[in-house]
């Protein structure tokens, strides 16, 4: 079943000026910033450069969680995300900074849907975002794992075949499953001594 719509973010909480402000003040005024491109390919280039605000070496386009972007007949921006995992706790920052750029760039009235299905996998996290993991210092996930039918629920320590992201070390051994996000394990280089987060598989 998709829920794109269902489970649309009220535009009161999507608005710069936060909760209670009704849609119709969000923006009246609907404008079309002048470039290169249609309006759609300018407003999703606007979004897709939006940064994550946990992990900021990562746009939200490069971590997957920007779905989509439209503009509809009204004129009004559509930006879809998907949460990374549910009770994500950056995914208010997510939507206001992506209300607050593109209407920084000109573009009147925005909307930000969240999308909760297909949910999202860390195998969604693009090249270039993986590269950008490693240039920070993080271990980009390795696969996602594949699972149909219900999840199993197991108490035994995760494995993970990873490499030191600053000497390339394989040389590793887990400190503690949650590193300094929910969404991150700590690890440590048997060679190079040096503490790193891994971004987990999920």
């Amino acid at each position: 079943m998709s829920v794109r719509g269902a489970v649309t973010a009220g535009a009161e909480k999507l608005t710069p000026a936060g909760p209670g402000m009704p849609r119709e003040r969000a923006g009246t005024e609907t404008l079309t910033p002048a470039g290169p491109g249609t309006l759609r390919e300018r407003a999703a280039a606007v979004a897709g450069a939006v940064r994550d605000p946990e992990m900021p070496m990562l746009t939200l386009a490069d971590l997957g969680v920007l779905r989509d972007v439209q503009v509809d007949e009204d004129g009004v921006v559509v930006a879809s995300i998907t949460p990374t995992y549910s009770g994500c706790p950056a995914m208010a920052t997510m939507r206001d900074d992506l209300v607050h750029r593109l209407t920084d760039a000109g573009f009147g009235r925005v909307e930000v849907r969240v999308v909760l299905e297909p949910a999202w996998t860390s195998d969604w996290i693009t090249e270039h975002g993986r590269a950008a993991l490693r240039d920070a210092g993080l271990s980009p996930p390795g696969p996602a794992p594949r699972r149909d039918g219900p999840v199993p629920l197991t108490l035994g320590v995760t494995r993970r075949a990873l490499s030191c992201p600053r000497c390339g070390s394989s040389r590793t051994e887990k400190v503690s499953e949650f590193g300094a996000t929910a969404c991150k394990a700590l690890y440590r280089c048997a060679d190079c001594l040096e503490p790193f987060d891994h971004v987990k598989e999920l």
